[in-house]
């Protein structure tokens, strides 16, 4: 069996006093966080923030230390099976607007509970969970 690393962002931003969170919409159809494949050389947090600028076109955005949550699930791509390991970041945005890429069919700035009845797997559904309660635990920005 392949292996696979991918690297990506939890992005949010606050809007007139609430906390929303950017999905995208990837070809399958499954609503999901901006990530990407690991290239060589890069550390996790590198892919993250290239991925998070190539799907969405954010830039301002920072990072929020102290959290990292990964997820793997498998699938089958020309005939091979490959296991694949997420990792996400948290990063608050400074930007009130994303770019769609090409990669992607569709975009949402979404509130917490909205992007948790939006999120295609349960995995990341949890994920949400847990940064959502990291960001009202540890930051304040």
């Amino acid at each position: 069996m392949k292996k696979a690393i991918s690297s990506g962002v939890i992005p949010f931003r606050n809007m007139r006093g609430k906390r929303e969170y950017l999905l995208l919409k990837g070809r399958t159809g499954d609503w999901e966080f901006p990530k990407g494949t690991v290239e060589n050389g890069e550390e996790l947090q590198q892919t993250a923030l290239r991925e998070l600028e190539e799907e969405s076109g954010l830039t301002q955005v920072k990072l929020l230390n102290g959290f990292r949550e990964d997820y793997s699930y498998q699938f089958r791509f020309r005939g091979d099976k490959i296991d694949k390991i997420v990792h996400l970041f948290i990063g608050h945005s400074y930007e009130a607007s994303a770019t769609l890429s090409k990669e992607h069919s569709d975009h949402q700035w979404r509130t917490y509970e909205q992007a948790r009845n939006t999120l295609t797997h349960d995995s990341t559904k949890d994920i949400l969970d847990k940064a959502d309660n990291f960001i009202d635990e540890n930051y304040d920005g």
